[in-house]
């Protein structure tokens, strides 16, 4: 097995994966900021700074699917209690390889450091940019593990146009240095889901992330 959380995150963004073997991978946290669960197909992996022997001991103790284990509700409550940590999100987690050439949408960067959309931002990922489209944004910064991750949000007006998808595509272009982009859609929100699938984002897995304490 890949020893680092990096290690494991690019190697599925080639889709070269853990062994589907019903195990639990713990490693440690890249940052203090990121702390999580990964759960791929038939595999989960634990990023934390706690000792790995409380995590297998806690995922024993539950009468529950192994496979399940480590998005049991009873488990991530333990993370947290453990940890002092909030349970942020649980999303479904897709990547997609960089793209050549201009974005399919004319985009201006916002350099406002006080624009409400880059504080946010900046609260989950580092170097982060924003670029404003008519009707919309696409956020591009370094998240877990330093990997680029990606969001977009379309105003209420400019909704069922495509318009999501675009910008979806257009972070594909917009990710320095050739890497793939990675991003997160709730599950529940289809629409969004199914901008970033049509946009060539492939599902990876579920990612359930850790906040730390102000």
């Amino acid at each position: 097995m890949p020893g680092t959380l990096r290690d494991i995150l690019d190697g599925a963004a080639r889709g070269v994966f853990p062994p589907p073997d019903g195990g639990t991978t713990v490693v440690p946290q890249a940052d203090r900021r990121d702390a999580g669960v990964l759960a791929l197909t038939a595999h989960s992996v634990v990023f934390t700074d706690e000792d790995p022997r409380w995590v297998y001991e806690t995922l024993g103790a539950l009468d529950c699917d192994p496979l399940a284990a480590t998005m049991n509700p009873r488990f991530l409550a333990a993370l947290m209690d453990r940890t002092g940590r909030r349970h942020d999100t649980t999303d479904l987690l897709t990547v997609a390889p960089a793209l050549a050439g201009e974005p399919p949408v004319a985009l201006k960067e916002l350099t406002d450091p006080d624009h409400p959309r880059v504080t946010r931002a900046r609260g989950r990922r580092d170097d982060v940019r924003v670029w404003a489209a008519d009707g919309g944004v696409v956020v591009l910064g370094r998240g877990v593990a330093g990997r680029w991750e990606t969001a977009v949000e379309v105003d209420e007006e400019a909704r069922h146009r495509g318009l999501g998808r675009l910008l979806a595509v257009a972070a594909r272009h917009l990710v320095p240095g050739g890497e793939p982009v990675w991003a997160q859609q709730s599950p529940g929100n289809a629409r969004s889901v199914r901008a970033f699938q049509a946009a060539g984002y492939r599902p990876v897995g579920a990612e359930a992330l850790f906040v730390a304490p102000e």
